[in-house]
């Protein structure tokens, strides 16, 4: 077949294959042109998902008509200045945009400068231009789009259903409203509920459009992001660990003010949670990154959702800086939502009374006493019959492993600590603490767990960690390619303060052992670090792996569950949590503590 030129008209279709995925990127050229042209309110109107109606109404400067009839050809631009590719400074520049558009749909655009005596109106109805003609208009641009893809059934067939379309508008203005919080934006339609997100200012900007958009609860279980480094600025909320999701959906990443979805920024922000959040779970953030634009290649993907840093070490060293940060700066801090979490879990008893009318001695009120409240079937007395159930109940309760281990001589003034002060011990793994104005519950192992963690990070960056020689070697068991792989990483292992020698060819013998983890499970920690080496199956990545070793042995030598304390080691342990930074999570992501509000515990025994 010979070669030939390709009409116009099929040209743009083309085109628009890489513009126009679906209305969603419709409306996101569009929004961006209104943005570029200082916009202060941006109202979308949809309906059907956008394939049927998609308007544009801004209050930005207008076009005259020379650019009015320029704007609807085919690499025609304002957004460069110079013919360079390098410098780009505006949220997009494809100048075949509304060319595109036009081509696959009935694109109508009407504009009025400030100093026109009226608007001007243009039509392109599937590649045909008509106009312009005067319009009356207010100072500003309105965009219609009609009947997408219509000219192209095959294009329309494989378009999602009307409510998916419209989600996926929405997420696009979400993302525009985050990244430029001094613009108004209404979201209206047929096909959806009516969003209105006014403009924010001021210092508190950020947090009152994110909550806006994410919800009121994120900025309150989130930390500031504020690092700057060798031209590159971070800025934005990181999510508590304890406030995680179980997808990405709630991962937000721009650079320059533009909405992207970069692996760059997705690996530093994983890299910098790892220590914080199981492997299923995943933060909530909203990152902003603003760096040179020489320095950042943003014309990599059509629709400019990706792009490309001159410099990915430094930029991910920033991000990963700037959050952990964030994160220290929140020290043992957890989030509500873990507490909320908590309250929701609490039902109130329904009474239930059967059985026969024989009194429980135990329970039984002395005589003379006269109850305020005598519940159905109750004797006239105001014993309670006798309730099989209940008496098995009360016996399990009182068992050895379930009995509260009260406090004797508590400090008197709660208030004095964040963490309060130790009341209790329950079921021998939970510290009930009192502050000025909560309860506090602890989980003990996972409490420590974090402790130790962060005590062996802090010594390791200081030197080899401090060892204690056992008395007698603690020899250990293993099959042969599990001592062979210890042995080889013994060098490693000793800058953790793990010393160990083979002992034949199926055993290694312990001779040291890190000096903070006391009286740790050392087989246990051994067989761990065996299983965990014939997993990366390479001795060589054991230095990339140091900090999973650290939450290995920080595991094995925590207070374990089951074990009693005394008031001064719940105290202490309190103490230390408050003093260290990320307590307020364990090394697998799960909250160390749960603070019932004294108002919420009221609420719970309808007392509000």
């Amino acid at each position: 077949m010979a070669i030939r030129q390709l009409p116009d008209d099929l040209i743009n279709k083309i085109a628009a294959g890489e513009v126009v995925e679906r209305p969603a990127s419709v409306v996101k050229e569009l929004v961006e042109n209104a943005l570029d042209a200082g916009a202060r309110r941006i109202a979308i109107t949809t309906a059907a998902g956008g394939k049927s109606l998609i308007r544009i109404e801004d209050d930005g400067h207008g076009m005259d008509r020379d650019d009015l009839v320029l704007s609807v050809e085919r690499h025609a631009t304002s957004k460069l200045a110079e013919d360079g590719l390098d410098d780009i400074r505006t949220l997009g520049f494809r100048g075949e945009a509304l060319a595109s558009i036009g081509s696959v749909s009935d694109l109508s655009i009407a504009s009025r400068t400030v100093d026109a005596e009226t608007g001007l109106k243009i039509t392109v109805r599937r590649g045909t231009k008509e106009g312009p003609v005067p319009h009356p208009i207010n100072r500003g641009t309105v965009i219609e789009v009609k009947n997408l893809f219509a000219a192209i059934p095959a294009r329309l067939k494989f378009l999602k259903s009307d409510r998916a379309e419209a989600g996926a508008i929405t997420d696009v203005i979400k993302r525009l409203a985050m990244a430029h919080r001094g613009v108004h934006f209404v979201l209206s339609g047929s096909d959806r509920q009516p969003l209105n997100w006014p403009a924010q200012h001021g210092e508190n900007a950020v947090h009152a459009r994110l909550a806006q958009i994410i919800g009121a609860d994120f900025p309150a279980n989130a930390q500031e992001i504020a690092f700057a480094r060798g031209g590159i600025v971070v800025g934005g909320l990181a999510g508590l660990p304890t406030y995680s999701r179980a997808n990405t959906l709630n991962q937000f990443y721009f650079v320059n003010g533009r909405s992207v979805r970069d692996k760059v920024l997705l690996g530093a922000v994983r890299a910098a949670y790892a220590d914080f959040l199981h492997r299923d779970r995943f933060p909530v953030i909203a990152l902003f990154v603003a760096i040179d634009p020489g320095e950042v290649d943003v014309n990599v993907h059509p629709a400019k959702a990706e792009l490309r840093f001159r410099d990915q070490g430094a930029v991910r060293g920033a991000v990963i800086r700037a959050i952990g940060e964030a994160l220290a700066a929140a020290g043992f801090k957890a989030s509500s939502s873990v507490a909320d979490a908590a309250l929701s879990s609490f039902r109130a008893p329904m009474p239930s009374y059967s059985g026969a009318p024989e009194p429980l001695s135990a329970l039984a009120e002395p005589a003379t006493a006269t109850p305020f409240y005598r519940p159905p079937h109750a004797h006239l007395d105001g014993r309670l019959p006798y309730q099989p159930h209940l008496a098995a109940e009360i016996r399990r309760f009182d068992a050895p492993s379930a009995r509260m281990e009260p406090i004797a001589e508590a400090p008197a003034a709660p208030g004095e600590f964040p963490l309060g002060v130790a009341r209790a011990q329950v079921f021998e793994n939970y510290i009930v603490a009192q502050n000025g104005d909560a309860l506090v519950l602890v989980d003990q192992h996972a409490a420590h767990e974090r402790l130790v963690y962060e005590r062996f990070r802090t010594q390791l960056r200081a030197g080899p960690v401090p060892s204690q020689r056992q008395l007698i070697p603690v020899v250990i068991d293993l099959p042969e390619e599990d001592c062979a792989r210890l042995e080889e990483a013994a060098p490693t292992l000793e800058r953790l303060g793990l010393y160990l020698d083979r002992f034949g060819p199926g055993a290694v013998a312990i001779n040291e052992t890190p000096a903070l983890l006391g009286q740790a499970d050392i087989e246990g920690l051994v067989r761990d670090l065996a299983d965990g080496l014939a997993e990366w199956d390479s001795v060589a990545v054991i230095e990339e792996r140091l900090d999973t070793i650290i939450a290995r042995m920080a595991c094995h030598g925590s207070v374990r569950s089951g074990r009693r304390l005394r008031g001064d080691e719940m105290n202490a342990l309190l103490r230390e949590m408050e003093a260290t930074p990320h307590s307020g999570q364990c090394i697998h992501g799960r909250p160390t503590y749960i603070e019932l509000k004294k108002d919420d515990l009221e609420r719970l025994f309808g007392r509000r």
